[in-house]
């Protein structure tokens, strides 16, 4: 873990080595800031609470995410800089970890620097504080949900805009697969248990609830399950090119 969190720490401090990192802040900030109060109708609900700012998450977070996940490897790879990276006293794990965990962190200061607007739906009515909270919490495991992914496919192709396009592609079909309309369609021609796990295997399943202020193991256990998962394969494939 001590390597692990010297890479992380290496690697999040390039992010802010150049402009873009802050490029992307205020980019995701002014977004979510026009989308939750002008876009979503939020003044006309009446509603002092964060409800249309978090369900615009798994669909801005298609755009948004894999623009950070897109450079994790295939850049390296590209530039030839994996071979340096390689020669450090670390382990593959340990590196893709790092690496995962800096863009994790990453994601999850512009998460937090969308603080001010919890305090001001504060000033404006009475909202409830422990479902906004479990949403904020929900939001962050979605992010890194689509990092993992964004880094496996990241390590798949040396172009980044290939990695982006299908981390878009992918994470696409794991939000529409929890909406009503895609469940209704296939409950047409599926059989109830077969869409019941299409829905269960949907981002947008699991950040709804969570976002109801419930954070129940088993969403707890998707996130995990898929983060952990993809970081294996993204191992599993650096290796094999390695080895090529």
């Amino acid at each position: 873990m001590k390597n692990t969190w010297i890479l992380a720490k290496r690697e999040l401090s390039g992010y802010f080595a150049t402009p873009v990192a802050y490029v992307f802040l205020f980019f995701y900030l002014a977004l979510m800031g026009f989308m939750t109060f002008y876009v979503t109708g939020y003044y006309e609900r009446g509603v002092a609470d964060l409800q249309p700012f978090f369900a615009l998450h798994p669909w801005l977070y298609l755009f948004l995410i894999p623009a950070i996940s897109m450079r994790l490897w295939a850049e390296e790879r590209k530039s030839g800089t994996i071979e340096l990276l390689m020669t450090l006293p670390i382990s593959l794990g340990q590196a893709v970890a790092g690496k995962f965990l800096a863009a994790w962190l990453f994601s999850g200061i512009a998460l937090l620097l969308t603080f001010p607007m919890w305090m001001t739906v504060n000033f404006l009515g009475n909202p409830d504080n422990g479902v906004i909270l479990a949403a904020y919490v929900g939001s962050f495991l979605l992010a890194g949900a689509y990092l993992a992914l964004g880094s496996f496919l990241s390590a798949v192709t040396k172009n980044q805009v290939i990695a982006f396009v299908l981390t878009f592609v992918l994470g696409l079909l794991l939000v529409l697969s929890g909406t009503p309309l895609v469940l209704e369609f296939a409950r047409q021609f599926l059989p109830d248990v077969i869409v019941d796990s299409l829905r269960s295997f949907s981002f947008l399943t699991h950040m709804n609830a969570i976002g109801s202020g419930v954070i129940e193991a088993r969403n707890l256990a998707f996130f995990g399950s898929l983060i952990a998962a993809c970081l294996a394969a993204c191992v599993v494939t650096l290796d094999l090119k390695k080895a090529a």
